[in-house]
């Protein structure tokens, strides 16, 4: 990941539409997929925290993540943040958690099986497995060159390498699909202009704000019914 993206993350991810809605549309899935008593939940790649402290409202939550400032910026936040590495190392004993979220974070890594498999080994059996990424490779910028991505996923394709890993896969679903006319545009006049730069500079508080509402609404959405496409992907597995 370009140091320089580490920088904005830790601006931008609680400010930033993309991420405030996103966060949306995760805490509602999880309403309607986990059951109604505390669990044991385990983010590997939780960043910053963003989503790690939305997590507390459903039991325990413990995240993992490898960068320094990433890290140190979430347990400043009072967040429960151990130090680790995919997929060696989840910070946890094997079988800790009754669910597992790779949110954004296995499109960074070479073998992308090896981690899922990894985070399978930090799951009890039949506990549950979150994961989101960014979908289609056609829609390879240099947003994703910046941020260190390998690979961007069809469901078939995100699907398969569950599986892979040994989960049984419950349901995937596209999102960031009511905004998906306008990030293609976005990301197509930016190729034209040569543009290699992220997509993650904040706009003016209003649209900002307009762009949240837009995308969050997709809380209402996705945890019900499978959306057909859009820019990213999210899947419950089960162990």
């Amino acid at each position: 990941m370009d140091p320089a993206y580490v920088t904005v993350h830790m601006e931008e991810d609680r400010s930033h539409w993309w991420f405030r809605g996103r966060l949306a549309v995760i805490v509602a899935t999880l309403r309607r997929a986990l059951p109604r008593r505390r669990v044991r939940l385990l983010e590997l790649g939780c960043g910053t925290g963003n989503v790690l402290a939305a997590l507390s409202q459903f039991g325990e939550a413990v995240g993992m993540e490898a960068h320094g400032d990433l890290a140190a910026a979430a347990r400043a936040a009072g967040l429960d943040v151990r130090a680790g590495h995919l997929p060696d190392d989840l910070g946890v004993t094997p079988g800790w958690a009754e669910v597992v979220l790779l949110l954004d974070v296995i499109e960074h890594v070479d073998d992308d099986v090896a981690t899922l498999s990894a985070a399978r080994a930090g799951v009890g059996e039949g506990g549950l497995l979150v994961v989101t990424v960014p979908a289609y490779r056609w829609l390879w910028s240099g947003h994703d060159e910046v941020l260190g991505h390998r690979r961007r996923y069809t469901a078939a394709e995100l699907r398969a390498a569950v599986e892979r890993a040994g989960f049984r896969v419950v349901r995937v679903s596209y999102f960031n699909t009511l905004l998906f006319p306008l990030l293609v545009a976005v990301r197509t006049w930016k190729r034209l202009r040569g543009d290699r730069g992220h997509d993650l500079r904040r706009p003016a508080a209003p649209l900002n704000w307009l762009l949240e509402r837009i995308f969050a609404f997709e809380r209402h959405l996705v945890a019900r019914v499978p959306l057909p496409f859009g820019a990213s992907l999210l899947l419950i597995g089960r162990r």
